[in-house]
């Protein structure tokens, strides 16, 4: 399939949702760092080469940003067929979790600092029809994560400070996604690992190493004159 390295086996893990990244190095581009202005033609560009966009939802107050909500993703559900991976960096998950459904998310990421106790949210997106992730900012142990981990569909190690593209990466992130991988590969589960943040071509060849298998991408494939070039010069990097 176009997009996917198949260096792991791909399999569905829901039939019931879209396009699920279940053990396949995948390169997700963030629209963060893409126009604004320009979002159809953006994701165009990348359409051909990928299987899945990071859509980052942040609501001024978990981080210091404000982006996008449920109408711009209903826009871009309307242009693509793109798996659609929503990170909420938001302080209230709950409330949302019906209105990314209804607008077109396929996925929705938690993070673990705004919900200590994430089954709820667990829960409801389950009931939703939604693909539930958990994330951890680079300050927070990955053990926060681990008792919910047979539950998730995916955890998200932060390699940079959430809320602004254009960081620089975090090095000590790489040893969070090792002991992640290691966690799911004991518990025989086929839990994706996402890094976003600092992601290009300098590092994209040791998180895979470390364990991660979907490689959040924003400025590295939109800060470029050629979206579609960069994310195969970065396939290429770990093909």
């Amino acid at each position: 399939m176009n997009g996917e390295l198949s260096t792991m086996n791909c399999e569905l893990r829901n039939p019931l949702h879209f396009s699920p990244m279940v053990n396949t190095v995948t390169i997700a581009p963030s629209i963060l760092a893409a126009d604004f202005a320009r979002l159809g033609e953006a994701v165009e560009q990348v359409a051909g080469e990928v299987k899945m966009l990071h859509v980052d939802v942040m609501d001024g107050h978990f981080v210091p940003n404000i982006s996008i909500g449920p109408p711009v993703i209903a826009s871009l559900r309307a242009a693509t067929d793109l798996y659609l991976d929503c990170h909420l960096m938001i302080t209230d998950p709950l409330r949302y979790l019906g209105a990314m459904k209804d607008s077109g998310a396929n996925g929705v990421t938690a993070h673990i600092e705004t919900v200590p106790n994430p089954v709820p949210v667990i829960e409801e997106a389950a009931a939703v029809g939604l693909d539930i992730a958990l994330a951890v900012n680079p300050a927070t142990p990955v053990d926060t994560i681990m008792p919910y981990l047979d539950r998730l569909s995916m955890v998200l190690v932060m390699s940079v400070q959430p809320g602004f593209g254009g960081q620089s990466f975090i090095e000590d992130s790489l040893h969070k996604v090792e002991v992640v991988r290691a966690a799911i590969d004991a518990r025989g589960l086929s839990t994706d690992v996402q890094i976003d943040g600092g992601i290009g071509m300098d590092n994209i060849n040791r998180a895979v190493d470390a364990g991660a298998n979907i490689l959040v991408a924003g400025s590295s494939v939109f800060g470029t004159d050629d979206p579609a070039a960069a994310v195969r010069d970065l396939k290429s990097r770990i093909s």
